[in-house]
């Protein structure tokens, strides 16, 4: 995803949208469909024949039958998605291997500008998004990544409307990072956009701190949103108070929010106490929210 126009418009040429045909990724689609169209973009939808996990009690000799089966449902499943993708560019790529090397060489080798992925819950999922794949999705990737989690209701239909967008930021640079793609995205969706900063019980305890004051976090929210950005009305900003991730979530359903944009910390390999209390953080939000939620790598 690059950014154009005084720092405040994006441009998401290729969308990489994963699909194991579940309704999980269903659930996804809607989105991966509604912004294709919006920014113009061509869609990539990947499908990974990773290597087949077969129950212990289940012969060897039925194996070859069962994985016949399910590259024959793929296949019908492909012919169904063809037609849904039908009037936006776009392109069926089917690979072998793991999923997450299969996704992060499609994203360099195909300049992705945005990883579309669903999860919800662990039905026939499991593999996708569920435990490692899920975390090096939205902290590895070399571009954004929208997930659409196990609490978010399926739209009733393709083109989805974001009529409110949530950006929540700590004011680190890896959250501040994201403050364009929020302001571009409500600018595509002409939505009311939301900055939220969520002071930590720690922090609001010292009020007295000129920084933790809040008209100084407010008016600092207020800078992120530069006036040339040509939105279609004026930005709320908010302060709250309490548990970063519980605030977000709890403020996101108040506020009815269509998508949640973050700053996310990249992976290390060696994590700090607060390196992994971010990612803890982000994590939960991911899997909680009751709507999308789109992660960027600081």
């Amino acid at each position: 995803m690059k950014l154009t126009d005084a720092q405040t418009r994006v441009s998401l040429k290729n969308i990489l949208y994963a699909t194991d045909f579940s309704t999980a990724s269903e659930a996804a689609l809607p989105y991966a469909l509604s912004i294709a169209r919006r920014f113009e973009s061509n869609l990539i939808a990947v499908h990974v024949n990773s290597a087949p996990s077969f129950a212990p009690a289940l012969p060897p000799e039925d194996w070859p039958a069962i994985v016949q089966a399910e590259q024959a449902q793929a296949k019908v499943d492909a012919q169904h998605l063809e037609k849904k993708l039908a009037g936006i560019p776009h392109e069926l790529v089917f690979r072998d291997g793991e999923i997450w090397e299969v996704f992060s060489e499609l994203i360099e080798s195909r300049d992705i500008d945005l990883l579309v992925i669903g999860t919800h819950g662990r039905e026939g999922v499991e593999k996708l998004m569920l435990g490692s794949v899920a975390e090096e999705a939205f902290r590895k990737a070399e571009c954004p990544v929208l997930t659409v989690g196990p609490h978010v209701a399926t739209p009733p239909r393709q083109l989805v409307e974001l009529h409110n967008i949530l950006y929540a930021t700590n004011f680190s640079q890896d959250s501040i990072v994201a403050a364009p793609y929020a302001i571009s995205l409500a600018q595509e969706h002409q939505a009311q956009l939301a900055l939220l900063h969520v002071l930590h019980l720690a922090q609001a305890s010292d009020m007295k701190d000129p920084q933790n004051s809040a008209a100084s976090l407010l008016h600092r929210l207020h800078a992120l949103v530069p006036p040339e950005a040509e939105l279609w009305c004026h930005p709320k900003c908010y302060v709250e108070y309490g548990p970063p991730a519980e605030r977000i979530l709890e403020f996101a359903k108040k506020q009815q929010s269509g998508l949640i944009v973050l700053g996310v910390r990249p992976v290390e390999k060696h994590l700090t106490a607060t390196a992994h209390f971010i990612e803890t953080m982000t994590y939960q939000i991911v899997t909680q929210a009751p709507c999308p939620v789109f992660t960027v790598r600081g």
